[in-house]
């Protein structure tokens, strides 16, 4: 496994291996000693040998990653920043789920009905994964003389399938053409793609249940 840890009020290790400026470290994390483990597969002698990583931010923040990748020679310490970052796909793809597509929303509580309404939220980002992908060399040349690339607002573009998933699943269209209206819609609301751009990771917002600010084109289009 691969995954950022905090750098204090976490576990001790992590606290100690910032203080000592080295870059990276084996050690061993143990569980807690004062609580029982008859139900565990591991008991309080139990240890986990890992790996940590010191990756320096350009904000001047530091960042430590933990893993079970030991081999320095096989996995060296440089290569672990690209490689966390390549988690960065799965985790907007959550957000999505969980924030644009109402994935946690369900109708009811039996057993089929949230199968039911996750497989719906997996098939509206499908099948507007498709239509994007279909239309993607047309969004290139839309923009071909501005400063940025552009992509679609995925957020927008579910509102606008919302809108007309009843009449694709009733053919009361033609298939071809609600697809082309709605690339169309698609191609109309897009955003620049502004590469290597970095935003403080503001901790405060997980401290208070304070409803965010969202601009316009990213409110709930669920």
């Amino acid at each position: 496994f691969l995954i950022r840890v905090k750098t204090s009020h976490g576990f001790s290790a992590v606290t100690s291996f910032v203080g000592s400026g080295k870059r990276s470290i084996i050690t061993e994390l143990s569980p807690k000693q004062n609580r029982s483990y008859h139900d565990k597969s591991y008991t309080k002698e139990s240890r986990l040998k890992i790996r940590l990583v010191r990756v320096d931010l350009p904000s001047g923040e530091v960042e430590v990653l933990m893993s079970t990748l030991l081999d320095s020679k096989k996995y060296p310490s440089k290569m672990f920043k690209d490689l966390y970052f390549l988690r960065w796909g799965i985790e907007t793809f959550y957000d999505e789920l969980k924030n644009k597509l109402k994935v946690e929303h369900f109708t009811g509580y039996s057993e089929n009905t949230i199968r039911q309404d996750f497989m719906c939220a997996i098939f509206i980002s499908n099948l507007q994964s498709v239509m994007v992908n279909d239309m993607r060399e047309e969004l290139v040349m839309q923009n071909l003389e501005k400063k940025y690339d552009y992509k679609v607002n995925n957020n927008l573009s579910y509102g606008f399938l919302k809108n007309r998933i009843l009449e694709l699943l009733s053919e009361s269209q033609p298939l071809e053409t609600i697809f082309r209206e709605l690339q169309e819609l698609f191609l109309k609301n897009t955003i620049p793609i502004r590469n290597n751009r970095t935003n403080q990771r503001n901790k405060d917002k997980f401290r208070a249940r304070v409803k965010p600010k969202v601009t316009k084109n990213q409110k709930d289009a669920i």
